[in-house]
Formats: C-alpha cells, structure tokens, sequence
C-alpha cells in the first residue's frame, strides 16, 4: 500500500489501497463504493456483454438511464474481463500482483470453480484481502444457496421485530440489508488490512447478509435467552421505551419525539409546563414510564397536537430535548443540515452529461475527506487505461476485445 502525504491534495484517507471489484447488484458494489470514496483506485470487472443487472435499477429512467448505477458506481474505474477464459484469468492474476483487496459477492464456491479460490490468488500477491460477501457466508448449510437482501432482513430476524402488531411485517424501500453488508465488509477488510501491516500476510474476509442484519439486533437474543422474550413489531415505538414516538403536530405534520432518557424527559416536562409529570411515581425513571408507556404517549401527543410542528420543534430545540421531523426526500434535498455538511452532491453522470444530485460521503473527515470524484461509468469504460498500466497497448487491449476476452 502505498504512503500519501496527509495534506489537502489528497483524495481521501486510503489514497494509493487498491481495489478490485467483482460481482454484482448491491452488497459487494456498495463496499468498494465506499472504499472508492476514500480515495481507494477502485477497479470493477465486468463480464464482457454482460453487464452488472444493477445498472438498470431504480424507480423512473431519465433520457433512458436509471439512477443506481449513477451513485453505486461512482469513483470507480469500470473494465470487462472474462474470468472464465484463461487469458482473462491470466490477466486478472496480474492484476491481483497489483492490488490489496479483492471484493466478490458471487455464490459461495464460484471462484474456486472457475479455479480462482483464495490459494491461487495469494499465489500471486500473499498480502492480498479477499473480502467474500454472500446471502449466509462461506461456511454452514445455507452457504450454497442464493441469498438477497429482502430474504436476509427476514431470516435474521430483522424483519420479524418491525411494522405493527398483528400485520405482515414491511420491509424498508432501500435494500437495507445489502447496504448493512457493505459496511461491514469496509469494516472487515480495513481491519484485515490493519492486521497485514502487522503480518504481511492477507486472509479472507467472510461477510454474511444475514450477520449483518443479526449484528444490529441490540438485545433482542439475550432477551430470548435469559427471558424467553421474543421482540414483536411494537409500529411507530419500541415497547418499553418513552417517551419517544412519532406524534402530530396541529397542521398536520409529523414529528418524532424522544424523551426516553431521565434527563431529557424532565427537560420536556419543563417545556410541557408539567414539571410534576418528572415526579410521578408512573413516569420518574426510564423504567416506569416503559411500564406507562401508553398514558405519557397520551399527555405528549397532546401537547404536540396543539401547536404546529415549527412550534413544536423550537420549543423541544430550545430546551434540548431530541425532536425532529418525518422528512420525505424533498425535504432532506433542501434541509440545512444536510447542505452544511455536503451531503448532497452533484455526480457527473456522462451517460446524459448532466449532474446528478446524490448522497455525500459518510463519515467526513478533517485532513483527508473522501469525495465523489465521478458518476459511474460505462462497461470497459478504462479499458485501455487499466490495461495500459499492466504494459499493453491499445492495439493489444482492442484485439482482446475482439476475441472476447475484454
């Protein structure tokens, strides 16, 4: 990995790592995604002719385009290659010699089919990172089989504890799960990379959809455990936790407030004019106010719902009590916050040549900030650029071209 001065000009903090990307959809893509938005030279392989299917997905087209694509496949360079063919294999080693982590969310035991399992690849560079993400990880019975996001959220469990009582359980509008995996596999593979500094030595990473949703499960297995509790969808609350609900406002609006902790409820006593209610044995303690949860919702929602929410949210801001409002998307593209902190950037789309607003890079830092450098590209796109580095000619990169092997 290579050393880069901690100055302004640097793209981000993990400028020089070296990435290659295969597979394709969300969960793998998302994780180089991050690592590209550090600085990392992020390089995804594509088949050649066949696309990733992602590139078509998102709700509306625009000039014939749709929008995953524009924001999962930003800051990275994009090649074809055909891993199955030897040439392609062949090139993909040299390429390997080149990098520091490989990211693939193919089916547990595609690339040791295709004769590319970790023992070949570490053959060539025994400090490479090959972080391996799939439906239910590398090991178990359930290793073999596809696994989506939407089945991942479900079988974890994390499906089974949101929505409302007695109604099929929802599931999020984003492909939650897959974007839990990717964060994870950032997490893994860096901590792998940390772990090499020390070794010299590379591993696998083995990064499971559902693990990653059963990782942000909070209490739910020692409640089952010790308890024998089994958490249901309790709709727009936590069972046990209050105050804190959505309650609405008198025009109409919609707004979260949490008052759960001792401190913070006494402060919403205090702007209720109820300073009594924080003395009340029902509601004194985070403890009894779960046990009343039903009668402090009661005196909340009526306070809110006599005042507008721009009332409600200044009167809660002013005295620090955590208040906010249920934001559609048009609101978070125009909220302050969000524009103060450059979370909302423009993409450079060359698909239309337009730019495209998109979400910015989480989280920020002070001496090296990653950045959104371009909107994802066309297939092969940095062919000749990615080849040219390993020492071939254009002449050379458009007759592999021509025999299918990019």
């Amino acid at each position: 990995m290579t050393a880069v001065a901690d100055d302004e000009t640097v793209p981000g903090p993990l400028a020089g790592l070296r990435v290659l990307e295969m597979g394709t959809i969300i969960a793998g893509p998302f994780a180089a995604r991050i690592l590209g938005d550090y600085g990392a030279d992020v390089v995804k392989i594509e088949p050649p002719g066949r696309p990733d299917p992602v590139r078509d997905w998102g709700q509306g087209d625009y000039h014939g385009h749709r929008f995953m694509w524009t924001v999962l496949g930003r800051n990275k360079r994009c090649i074809t290659l055909d891993l199955r063919s030897d040439r392609g294999q062949e090139l993909l080693l040299r390429l390997v010699e080149r990098t520091d982590i490989v990211v693939e969310n193919f089916r547990p035991g595609t690339l040791e089919r295709w004769n590319l399992g970790y023992d070949r690849l570490a053959a060539v560079n025994p400090g490479l990172i090959l972080g391996r993400v799939s439906g239910y990880g590398q090991t178990g019975p359930y290793a073999s089989l596809p696994g989506y996001a939407s089945v991942a959220e479900a079988m974890s469990g994390l499906r089974g504890i949101n929505g409302y009582p007695d109604q099929p359980p929802p599931r999020t509008a984003v492909s939650l799960g897959d974007s839990l995996a990717g964060m994870v596999g950032v997490q893994g593979v860096l901590a792998a990379l940390y772990r090499r500094s020390v070794t010299g030595k590379g591993q696998v990473v083995d990064i499971a959809i559902t693990e990653a949703c059963l990782s942000v499960l909070e209490s739910c297995i020692p409640e089952y455990d010790k308890l024998g509790r089994v958490r249901r969808p309790s709709g727009t609350r936590l069972d046990g936790i209050a105050p804190s609900n959505i309650y609405q406002a008198a025009d109409g609006l919609w707004m979260v407030v949490a008052a759960n902790q001792d401190t913070v409820f006494r402060r919403l006593c205090a702007v209720m004019d109820r300073p009594e209610l924080a003395e009340d044995p029902r509601f004194a303690d985070h403890v009894a106010r779960g046990e009343n949860q039903d009668e402090i919702d009661g005196i909340v929602a009526a306070w809110v719902a006599a005042r507008p929410a721009e009332e409600v949210r200044r009167l809660l801001d002013g005295a620090g009590v955590i208040v906010g409002p249920i934001n559609t998307i048009a609101e978070v593209v125009h909220d302050e916050q969000f524009n103060a902190r450059g979370m909302l950037v423009p993409h450079h789309d060359e698909r239309f040549g337009e730019d495209v607003l998109g979400p910015g890079v989480v989280p920020t830092f002070a001496a090296t900030p990653g950045s959104v450098r371009r909107a994802g590209t066309a297939p092969g796109a940095d062919n000749r650029e990615v080849y040219g580095e390993l020492g071939l000619s254009p002449d050379e990169v458009d007759a592999l071209a021509a025999d299918g092997v990019v």
